[in-house]
């Protein structure tokens, strides 16, 4: 089966999509575009050569507080800033079809590959994710992503993800 990663359009078949996440499911079924539409989001799907929709993920533009970092990391950003520059990767699943072959990791580093040609634009220190369970914050946690403590979201810094691309 070939496989793809393309930005979402509307001739992609997203009906059949599940990735075992109700709130997943119906997230790229009923308001991916919506998001996309409005600007609020981009999304990209991974398909194959029948246009099936079998993962996807979604990038925005975010920022976390401060404060909401440990005093280890605060110490390393400069003073005037209250809020930090970030990517969301808001959401990321794999059809149950696919899982287990590694599309998981493959569509997050496409992801992250991103994130880091935006970061050549536009300033941003880190990507930051929100897991939906447990098993997602281990799926991410592999990667290098660090907990936020207080609010359960992961971020992974910018100067990583150079280091992961440039090995």
């Amino acid at each position: 089966m070939k496989l793809i990663i393309v930005r979402f359009e509307k001739k992609y078949v997203k009906t059949e999509f599940t990735c075992g996440y109700t709130l997943l499911d119906e997230y790229l079924k009923k308001q991916a575009k919506q998001d996309v539409n409005r600007d609020l989001s981009v999304c990209y799907v991974l398909i194959d050569e029948n246009n099936l929709v079998k993962g996807y993920y979604t990038l925005s533009a975010n920022s976390i507080r401060r404060d909401e970092f440990s005093e280890e990391l605060i110490k390393k950003m400069p003073p005037g800033y209250n809020d930090i520059p970030t990517i969301l990767l808001g959401r990321l699943a794999i059809d149950e079809s696919i899982k287990g072959n590694g599309w998981g990791e493959i569509i997050l580093l496409d992801a992250l590959n991103r994130s880091l040609s935006i970061s050549e634009s536009l300033g941003t220190v880190a990507v930051v994710v929100d897991p939906i369970d447990e098993k997602a914050r281990a799926f991410y946690d592999k990667y290098g992503f660090v907990l936020l403590p207080d609010s359960g979201k992961m971020f992974l810094p910018v100067k990583t993800i150079k280091n992961l691309f440039e090995s």
